[in-house]
């Protein structure tokens, strides 16, 4: 099982891109992928929205979430919202480990 959260950060003026742009040269993203049960850390510009960043941030289990959560980090990241201005939505999902279907598996381009 692995716990995945989709997090847009949207803002104006460029200001999500230049969050995810400080969390990287910061080193704050290469922090967060270091930690223990951190499985991805990836920021997306979608294509139609240039004032939203997408985040994917997969994890082991609750465990290393709550760990993230509690870290010294996140005091990082929201002082970084609030310097952007940012506003946030969230998605979770969680991986049921099947794999995909013999059908789904046709439509993937390996």
């Amino acid at each position: 099982m692995s716990i995945v959260v989709n997090l847009r950060y949207t803002g104006v003026n460029g200001n999500a891109a230049k969050f995810a742009q400080e969390m990287e040269t910061s080193g704050t993203a290469d922090l967060i992928r270091a930690e223990d049960g951190n499985l991805r850390y990836e920021y997306y510009v979608p294509m139609k929205d240039p004032e939203t960043v997408l985040l994917i941030d997969a994890w082991k289990d609750q465990e290393a979430i709550d760990k993230h959560h509690a870290s010294p980090m996140m005091q990082t990241i929201a002082s970084l919202r609030e310097k952007y201005d940012l506003h946030m939505t969230a998605e979770r999902y969680i991986s049921d480990d099947a794999g995909f279907s013999a059908h789904d598996s046709s439509f993937i381009r390996n």
